[in-house]
């Protein structure tokens, strides 16, 4: 499935929509036409940024894929284990799991709490079952910087401790997630707030970020603190973002990409950016580690939206085409609205009227098809 979407996505080239020539100087008319200009043009460039980061992104990391060993247990994707020359690399979760050795145990000590019922909902989701990609990539950031700067292989126990806060405020936003989406499965299982109701899921939610706040505060370090307090605010414009689509075609591939960095990358860059600061004092080396977060952060994300079109949900461990059924319009809905215009009414209206959900599905899979096939011809 990677190098079946990889050609997809290379054959879905950016198209700003035709306009006139104009003659001599602009009038109203013609600033009207500068701005639309500007504004396809701009979404041009957020699209470009898309597909560069992706090509690039595949060719840095071609064992980018297998991480859906942990990810969705998905033999299609599971495929990229060595580069086209045939040279094969490392398993990551192998170079940083052993930095991560009774991650969820020490998860569930930063959640110590004497009542019952609270203290099995905070826990819900920390049975060792994630994916732990984001300490994951946490760890090995740290070590990485930490080699940089005085060739030390160690990873700090403050360092190890922003892998763990990650986890947690990324388990707590799963957690709000589901109660605003009314999700019922999540990883397999019954969602919290589908087991103990909406009301018990917000507060266990906000237990579960109080407890990364107070790990987070131990750190002692005010910068390190300042970024991933940036994560929170992130999170929370990201779901304001969520609630609402352009009308303007040209700005709906850029406002997807800002509230998917919110959502998703963020908490991956400024967790890199994070353990960089307590690991080296050098400004480049954060701003490398930011942008490598959010580059993969990403990624990951712009992958998990075609999943949600081309694999099945015992895979997934959450139902498909579960973004259009919220009235998502995610990368590949976008790129098969080019192809067919019909769909922009679709996405106004957040495909509620009835047979829209299958109706778009069938789009975004054709215009893969009719767009792999146009490639092999």
């Amino acid at each position: 499935m990677a190098s079946s979407w990889w050609r997809w996505r290379r054959c879905c080239s950016w198209r700003p929509p035709a306009r006139s020539p104009g003659s001599g100087s602009p009038g109203r008319a013609g600033l009207s036409g500068l701005r639309a200009a500007t504004a396809a043009a701009a979404a041009a460039r957020a699209q470009m940024s898309y597909f560069n980061l992706v090509k690039s992104l595949t060719s840095a990391f071609p064992n980018m894929y297998s991480i859906s060993r942990f990810h969705h247990m998905t033999p299609a994707v599971c495929c990229c284990s060595k580069t086209r020359s045939g040279e094969k690399y490392t398993d990551p979760f192998n170079l940083g799991w052993r930095d991560l050795k009774g991650l969820y145990e020490d998860i569930r000590k930063e959640l110590f709490i004497s009542t019952t019922e609270l203290k099995e909902m905070c826990e819900y989701y920390f049975d060792g079952k994630g994916k732990a990609f984001r300490p994951i990539i946490v760890v090995l950031m740290a070590r990485a910087c930490n080699i940089h700067h005085n060739n030390s292989r160690n990873v700090q126990a403050s360092q190890r401790a922003i892998a763990l806060i990650a986890e947690m405020i990324h388990t707590a936003s799963l957690v709000h997630d589901d109660v605003i989406d009314d999700a019922s499965s999540r990883r397999g299982k019954h969602t919290v707030n589908k087991i103990w109701g909406e009301k018990k899921a917000v507060l266990a939610g906000d237990l579960i970020l109080s407890a990364a706040s107070i790990a987070l505060a131990r750190i002692g370090n005010t910068a390190v603190v300042s970024i991933l307090t940036q994560v929170i605010e992130d999170l929370v414009r990201g779901e304001f973002l969520q609630l609402g689509s352009k009308e303007n075609e040209n700005e709906r591939f850029a406002h997807y990409l800002e509230k998917t960095f919110k959502k998703t990358a963020s908490l991956i860059a400024n967790s890199c950016k994070a353990v960089s600061v307590l690991g080296c004092p050098d400004p480049v080396v954060h701003e490398i580690a930011y942008q490598y977060g959010k580059n993969v952060g990403l990624a990951f994300q712009l992958i998990d939206d075609v999943l949600d079109f081309t694999s099945c949900s015992d895979r997934m461990g959450k139902p498909t085409s579960a973004d259009l059924k919220l009235g998502l319009a995610t990368g590949p809905v976008l790129f098969a609205c080019q192809q067919f215009p019909e769909m922009n009414a679709m996405i106004m209206r957040r495909f509620s009227s009835p047979g829209d959900v299958d109706r778009a599905r069938q789009y975004v899979l054709q215009n893969k098809n009719v767009l792999q096939s146009e490639k092999g011809a």
